[in-house]
């Protein structure tokens, strides 16, 4: 019932800019952990930044100062602002999100979106 919306992705210039926006909806009474994943072809699907229910934040080592992880907890949103971007960065980007989604808070799974393309090249 709960439902992972992911929208932004792309074909940007390397230099460039996009921000990845992913919506949670349905049956949601807490969220903690909120993250961005991304795979790229032939490659491990990698974590690349993740938030906590306060706001900190963990990047992978090589978006560190590029990419910027925030949430939007009225709103149930998660958004991954990507600046700066290399080819490297091309990839399938994925959000999951761990979510109560009744009152027993403790009682959480994780939910994964769909995902969605960013291509960077000239």
């Amino acid at each position: 019932q709960v439902q992972l919306v992911v929208s932004g992705g792309g074909l940007v210039q390397p230099g460039g800019s996009l921000r990845l926006s992913c919506a949670a909806s349905g049956s949601i009474f807490s969220i903690n952990a909120m993250a961005w994943y991304r795979q790229a072809p032939g490659k491990q699907r990698e974590l690349v930044a993740e938030v906590n229910n306060t706001g900190g934040a963990h990047y992978v080592d090589s978006v560190k100062g590029r990419f910027t992880i925030a949430r939007d907890n009225a709103k149930n949103t998660v958004y991954l602002q990507m600046d700066s971007l290399k080819p490297e960065d091309t990839a399938i980007y994925y959000c999951n999100a761990d979510i109560a989604p009744d009152s027993r808070w403790w009682q959480t799974f994780v939910y994964w979106g769909r995902g969605t393309q960013v291509t960077v090249s000239s």
